[in-house]
């Protein structure tokens, strides 16, 4: 199957996939197009690259035979309603908008046979990416675009919806926030120590890169296993764990996941 690849909106998610579709050549700049309600983002992505403007969205998708909705969730429906009739059965229709769910978007494009919802996150950019997405039942066309598509990027799970795929969701694409949030907390405290702010980020990437890296070769060792290698009894790993666990960090930060569920089920009732 030959993918023209077509974007409706051009936004960060849109970015994080272009850059790295065509820079590890899955697709090349010719079968890649994107419309958006304004030019400017579309300017960028032709400059740096090379992809093909569309100047409406209708255009796009007579373009196009796999189609990504990278719009944000409250601004889909008004994209694709005035133009739902353009879109064709065998074309497949990926949905990136959080809290839009199939049945919505079957009601909204009845005629289209391939409907899928892709949960993702932007370090798609480095193929550090992680996706998830759901369907219906055995739609193997499905299956192979994801794999033909979104497997060199990263991690891909196909995931029921509902509970599952809103987990998805927060830990991930709303997750890497989370992850910067204590980036930042980290770089900061260096700061306040004395450290220049260039060192101090430089050492808070790597300390957060090098910790991943090494719990991604480790597998199948847990996360509990690596961090036991790390923490002497009554070494100032230990002391500062202590501490964090004193704090209830994990009470809040799960209730931190379930604001951000909230927000998805609200996303998907507007």
């Amino acid at each position: 199957m030959k993918e023209n690849v077509g974007f409706i909106g051009a936004g960060n998610m849109c970015q994080a996939l272009v850059d790295g579709w065509i820079g590890k050549s899955v697709l090349k700049p010719e079968s890649v197009f994107v419309s958006n309600r304004t030019p400017g983002k579309i300017k960028k992505l032709q400059e740096n690259a090379h992809v093909q403007g569309c100047a409406t969205n209708e255009e796009l998708v007579d373009a196009a035979n796999v189609i990504l909705l990278t719009v944000k969730p409250q601004d889909l429906i008004a994209a694709i309603e005035p133009i739902a009739t353009s879109f064709r059965a065998d074309q497949i229709v990926i949905s990136l908008a959080a809290g839009i769910q199939l049945a919505r978007l079957r009601k909204l494009l009845p005629q289209c046979s391939h409907l899928v919802r892709v949960m993702a996150n932007t370090p798609a950019r480095v193929l550090r990416g992680t996706f998830a997405y759901c369907t219906r039942t055995d739609d193997l066309v499905v299956d192979l675009c994801m794999d033909r598509l979104f497997k060199p990027l990263g991690f891909t799970l196909r995931l029921e919806e509902g509970e599952p795929f809103e987990a998805f969701t927060v830990a991930t694409s709303a997750g890497v926030g989370f992850i910067y949030e204590f980036m930042i907390y980290w770089q900061e405290w260096l700061e306040e120590h004395g450290l220049e702010s260039e060192d101090a980020q430089q050492m808070t990437i790597q300390t957060f890169a090098g910790a991943a890296e090494l719990a991604l070769k480790s597998l199948p060792q847990s996360l509990s296993e690596l961090q036991a290698k790390v923490t002497s009894k009554k070494g100032i790993t230990a002391a500062g764990l202590e501490s964090l666990r004193e704090l209830e960090i994990e009470r809040l930060l799960r209730y931190s996941f379930e604001k951000a569920a909230l927000r998805d089920r609200e996303l998907s009732q507007d």
